[in-house]
């Protein structure tokens, strides 16, 4: 079998897209998702995206860990698959509703950035030594931990060892760390991850980004309202835009930020 793919990036996080609204790839293959993703023997990526067609919304997004099984929401995936679609004319007047793991998610484009809807967080747990950390779902698990400096903090050695203790190990957990800018009235971060899955470090995480900039607004006590959180990943800017309510919970979730079409082939399997 010959398949055409698309090598995307989104603030350097990689996926091999593939249109598969003709049913061409099954979608029980694990060994073959990991092999395409495997950077020496495949095309090399973090995740596999399969562009589905559905009966009720515009598109379905199927989402593959590197390891080749199906994961949880990849915000930075779904960006991509946001601007593949419109490469291929799908959206009407630069908006789609698509499905993904985690459910519905509304999307729109502009010339330079893609705007990805994020499910709404109605909790966030304090966990870890202190209770300083915190723990949330955006779609993906994520455990989020605060550092005076990023720069200083081992992300693969750390973020592998919460991954894998005795809590977590079993599921899996994604770990951000994240250093708050020293500027008071500035609401920016810079933020790295370790994605399970993908068992390393990955140059930005969307799911990740949005966690820490719910656990920003808790950290620094922000009061109800509607913000905008800068976030520096290894592999570029993305912004979260979020409501905080006064009840604590957090809405209208958006995830800002670049994709871009890498590079295109076909692959034999």
């Amino acid at each position: 079998m010959i398949t055409n793919f698309y090598k995307y990036q989104g603030t350097g996080n990689d996926f091999v897209i593939v249109d598969n609204r003709a049913g061409q790839v099954p979608l029980n293959k694990p060994t073959l998702f990991k092999h395409w993703c495997d950077r020496r023997f495949g095309i090399g990526a973090d995740g596999v995206i399969l562009l589905q067609s559905h009966d009720t919304h515009d598109l379905e997004m199927k989402y593959f860990n590197a390891n080749g099984h199906e994961g949880s929401m990849c915000g930075n995936g779904g960006r991509c698959f946001v601007h593949f679609a419109n490469s291929l004319g799908i959206l009407k007047d630069k908006k789609l509703n698509f499905l993904a793991v985690d459910g519905l998610h509304e999307a729109k484009i502009d010339e330079k950035w893609i705007y990805l809807k994020m499910k709404d967080v109605s909790s966030l747990k304090k966990v870890g030594q202190g209770m300083a950390d915190y723990e949330m779902d955006t779609g993906s698990p994520h455990y989020v931990r605060f550092v005076n400096k990023l720069s200083e903090t081992d992300v693969w050695s750390d973020g592998r060892t919460i991954r894998h203790n005795e809590v977590y190990d079993k599921a899996g957990i994604n770990v951000n760390f994240a250093e708050i800018s020293d500027s008071k009235d500035v609401h920016e971060m810079k933020i790295g991850t370790f994605e399970r899955g993908v068992e390393d470090v990955t140059l930005s995480c969307g799911t990740g980004v949005t966690a820490c900039s719910i656990a920003f607004a808790d950290q620094k006590n922000l009061p109800p309202g509607d913000y905008l959180i800068d976030c520096q990943t290894d592999g570029g800017h993305l912004k979260v835009s979020l409501t905080k309510t006064a009840n604590g919970t957090y809405q209208d979730l958006w995830l800002v930020g670049p994709a871009a079409c890498s590079f295109q082939g076909t692959i034999a399997w």
